[in-house]
Parts: structure tokens; sequence; C-alpha cells
């Protein structure tokens, strides 16, 4: 498979299983709605190619993704965040039937780590910091985050990552059951080989468990509820004023408005 016309993207088919790298390395690899389009497209790709058992997922040059593009968020309003088509992005990555491997290196923040929530597995390397400081912005997570971090690691842990925005590190992450898997070194070459096995399995009965495990995780999470109130935000003036300051480094003033 190619990844002509993904300007963000670079998509390699392999052994039975696809290298999906985000690359946007100048960001981060900060998801961007062109991005997120990018991703969802060849999800439903992926989803109908027989050659593609398992997907691996992962970021350009050091970085998984660093979060949403806080150039987009900046100006969006409640209005226009209920018909953002990143939500259909965001569902159909979701939907993606076939198993997923998230491989983190660097930074997942924000909605890069929402992305790797959507894995079935995650591999974390020394170097992965994760983390939704979302609240930090005046804002909380948009894509179904904070919600699939309590299915996680519990409420404590979930309240401490999402309240408190602390952004904790791979051996953490690993503790708390964050992530599956916890690399010596680089996530990647671990994540690489995990997905191959997973290639090499059954695919229908491999199909049928992931569809199993997230109807079991996700069925009474309030997946919905958190949307809604991120929308809301969007027109708050806490908003402007923490993404003022973090474009500014300063602390943020928020007035509750």
């Amino acid at each position: 498979m190619h990844s002509e016309g993904m300007e963000h993207l670079i998509v390699t088919l392999q052994g039975g299983w696809a290298r999906v790298m985000l690359n946007r390395p100048a960001a981060r690899n900060a998801l961007n709605t062109a991005l997120l389009a990018d991703l969802a497209r060849t999800c439903r790709d992926l989803a109908g190619a027989d050659a593609c058992r398992a997907v691996l997922l992962c970021g350009a040059e050091g970085n998984f993704a660093a979060g949403a593009d806080i150039a987009e968020i900046e100006t969006k309003s409640t209005a226009e965040g209920a018909v953002d088509p990143r939500k259909g992005y965001w569902q159909t990555i979701r939907a993606f039937p076939k198993p997923m491997v998230a491989a983190i290196d660097g930074f997942a923040l924000g909605g890069g780590l929402e992305l790797a929530l959507m894995a079935d597995l995650i591999v974390a390397g020394p170097s992965a910091r994760l983390g939704l400081p979302e609240t930090s912005l005046g804002l909380i997570p948009g894509a179904g985050g904070g919600q699939r971090l309590l299915a996680r690691i519990g409420p404590a842990r979930a309240a401490r990552m999402v309240l408190l925005g602390e952004i904790i590190e791979a051996q953490t992450a690993c503790d708390w059951g964050l992530v599956s898997h916890l690399a010596a070194a680089d996530a990647l070459p671990e994540a690489e080989a995990l997905t191959a096995r997973l290639a090499r399995r059954a695919p229908l009965a491999l199909a049928q468990a992931k569809a199993a495990l997230v109807a079991g995780a996700e069925t009474v999470l309030a997946l919905k509820a958190e949307r809604a109130a991120f929308e809301a935000l969007l027109d708050s003036a806490d908003k402007t004023e923490g993404i003022r300051a973090f474009r500014a480094g300063q602390k943020p003033e928020f007035s509750g408005r």
C-alpha cells in the first residue's frame, strides 16, 4: 500500500501487517484535522485489505504525537465543535476491526494519548511521556481519552492525569497498566515484532476478541457526555486564556468564565 495523497502519513505494508507512521515531525506529530482525515481513510482501507491483519501506529522522528493542533482549537467555537468532522474521523479509527498496536517514544500527550488509547496494545520506550493535560488549557479531553483512561487505570490515577494534568514516564505508565509493554530501548522494534506476531494469529478470532474487549471496556463509559463537555468549553474565556498562556510560556490565570 502506498501513502500517495496522504500528506501526513507514511504507510508501509509488510509481511501481513501495516506500519502507519504519523509524519508531522516539525509539530511533534500533532494531530491536525488533515492528519486525522488521512488516518481515518487509511483505517477504512486497511480494514478491507486481506493483506493486512494488524496495524502498528507510530510517530516520526522521536515522538508519537504531542497533542491536537492548538492553532485549530484556538479559534474553534462550541457550535463548530458540534459539527466538527474530527468526531467522525475518531469514530472510524476506533471502529478499526483488526488488532492495533501503538509504539510510543517521546511525547504522547492530549489527542496523541487519546489516539494511543484506541490501540489494543501499547508499547512504551524509555523516552515516552504520556499525559492528558487539556485542563491546563481550560479544556478537557475531546476524543474519549478521559473515559478510556478511567477504564484502564482507575479513578484515582485518572483524576491525577486529567484534573492535575500530570505527565507520567514509561515505567509509571507500565506500573499503572496504561501501557501493555515496556521496551528496554526504543518502542518501535518491539512493537513491530509484536504486530508481526498478531498478524500470524487467527484473524477472525482476533477480530471477535477485539470487538468483545472494546464492548466490555466501553459500554458503560460516558463518552458522549465527555464530548459534550469538551464542546461546551470551546466558547469559554478560560480556554482563550489557557491557550494564550501556553503560547506565551506563562501560567494561566483562570476566571471560571
